[in-house]
């Protein structure tokens, strides 16, 4: 039996009292309660038509009970679909008419709207509000037993999407023998044993909190204090209680910011962990200074998972993202020729591995265009040095990372250019002293009148989730282009690349756009999932 579960399950503590989850507000739950009440979610699956192999779309706000229910999907064989709860309904359309969902789960307030998206024979259920939701109230009339399907390694456990700078969203097929390899092969690399206790305020939407994150923590009998959302009060209440962190540069900036984080706050802690963006090599620099720790950088991506790390033990360079994983293969390119590189030289990051994606979900011609002699085409550029660390130099089209979150210029773009008073519009990401990433729009208006920030934001809500809306908006009277009408983005970035800076930390929460369109008023195909998630 090669299911997910049954390999994390393998790993449980002998005692299933066993902390597993201690919740912010003090609640606790343990190994032998997890187990029971995942199977009663895979029961409850059961009761709602669900059988192996359908998809099950949960769009929440961050709760145990998800995390409960990713683990009974893989016990019945269903496969998980999260969703970003940032997404609205038109963007929520596609995925469920792509995915084809046989059950849709949502916050109970959002269970009219979506019943209005979905179609015959897919069932809507809830999580969350005054009385936690339909579907756990389901779960616990369930039976605590259920008997875990059996499953091959080529058998989908989740579908994450993940968009590009061209097309539609594609939806990125992971296995249980994909999201097996790599927990495993994490807990071995970074040490992580039954004693350790994960802080995690990482969203549980994608790669890095559901799978990477929690994952981990099941291969290791480990325990997480499992925080709603990163709030700095929050992560320096509960630090002290942690050996193990796993953030988003931006974590690390806003912990750095507040002076209560300090190198007495931190003595006791293992190891912190960072990914789903670069991190800044004087964000490394300053977290060893005020710590005394080295943050641990690794590089993944929707499709593939974690693919390399620093190591625990030796150096963890700053700029790099370590050599790859144990049975991961990365290789540079050639861009155009696809012939391997020399140690060296910056070409494409290829990858092959047991952690690489199935495919694009209903995408066989696109799957196939995007591997190479059985290494996934990563769509970044790097380099490999003589030690066989990779670094990881730019991306290979424009896709910004704000905060931890992918944001793809070509939808923002569309979104701007459908409001009237728009004639021609380039998105760009310029250096953001908190993000890592700012987005920025670069607005060609039709009329002076039209070099209005405020009403062009406004006709964004709605359209757009709030973490894509630019937070600068830049008006011009023409965007630089070259002999073939191609906009000149690296020439846009080069203008306005110090925007942002001046810009303050905020301590905790991310900062509106609209502050920073105040001082803006003046006129002054190969995308990919989230390196990341």
């Amino acid at each position: 039996m090669t299911n997910l579960y049954s390999r994390l399950e393998a790993c449980f503590p002998d005692d299933r009292n066993t902390l597993f989850v201690k919740l912010a507000g003090g609640e606790t739950l343990s190994y032998g309660e997890a187990e029971a009440a995942s199977a009663r979610y895979a029961n409850a699956l059961g009761a709602l038509g669900v059988v192996a192999g359908d998809r099950v779309a949960i769009q929440v706000r961050k709760n145990i009970e998800m995390v409960l229910l990713y683990l009974g999907c893989l016990r019945a064989g269903a496969v998980l679909l999260p969703l970003n709860t940032a997404y609205v309904a038109c963007e929520l359309q596609y995925f469920l008419d792509d995915a084809e969902p046989t059950l849709v789960v949502c916050d109970p307030a959002d269970a009219a709207s979506i019943a209005g998206l979905v179609g015959d024979g897919c069932t809507v259920q809830t999580i969350g509000g005054d009385d936690g939701g339909t579907l756990p109230a389901l779960a616990r009339a369930q039976s605590g037993r259920f008997e875990t399907v059996a499953c091959e390694d080529d058998d989908l456990a989740a579908t994450l999407y993940t968009s590009g700078t061209t097309g539609r969203s594609k939806g990125a097929m992971l296995s249980h023998g994909n999201l097996a390899s790599n927990a495993l092969t994490l807990r071995d690399a970074w040490r992580f044993t039954a004693d350790d206790v994960l802080l995690h305020a990482l969203p549980i939407f994608h790669t890095h909190g559901l799978f990477v994150a929690t994952n981990v923590v099941l291969a290791s009998g480990a325990s997480m204090t499992f925080l709603p959302e990163f709030q700095i009060d929050a992560m320096i209440e509960w630090i002290g209680e942690a050996t193990v962190m796993m953030g988003v540069p931006t974590f690390y900036t806003r912990l750095l910011a507040d002076g209560r984080f300090t190198r007495e706050l931190t003595a006791h802690m293992r190891l912190f962990i960072s990914g789903s963006a670069p991190l800044p090599a004087d964000v490394h620099e300053e977290f060893r200074e005020r710590t005394g720790h080295a943050i641990l950088e690794r590089y993944g991506m929707t499709e593939t998972n974690m693919n390399t790390s620093n190591p625990y033990e030796g150096d963890r360079v700053a700029g790099t993202v370590g050599p790859p994983l144990p049975g991961v293969s990365v290789r540079i390119t050639d861009p155009e020729t696809g012939a391997v590189l020399p140690q060296g030289e910056i070409g494409m990051i290829e990858i092959n591995g047991p952690n690489v994606f199935r495919g694009y979900w209903r995408m066989p011609e696109r799957t196939a265009s995007e591997f190479r002699d059985g290494y996934f085409i990563s769509g970044d550029l790097g380099f490999i040095d003589e030690r066989g660390y990779v670094s990881i130099v730019g991306r290979q089209k424009d896709l910004i990372i704000a905060g931890g979150f992918n944001i793809y210029p070509a939808e923002v773009e569309k979104a701007i250019a459908s409001l009237p008073m728009v004639r021609e519009v380039a998105v760009i990401g310029l250096p953001h002293p908190d993000l890592g990433e700012g987005v920025a729009a670069v607005v060609v208006p039709r009329e002076p009148v039209g070099a209005d920030a405020e009403a062009l934001l406004a006709g964004l809500r709605g359209r757009l989730a709030r973490f894509k809306h630019p937070r600068a908006m830049i008006f011009v009277d023409s965007l630089p282009k070259n002999a073939m009408g191609k906009i000149q983005k690296a020439a846009l970035r080069e203008q306005y690349r110090d925007r942002f800076q001046g810009e303050p930390k905020t301590a905790g929460r991310r900062a509106p756009a609209e502050p920073a369109l105040q001082k803006l008023r003046s006129r002054d195909e190969r995308g990919r999932g989230s390196r990341g998630y």
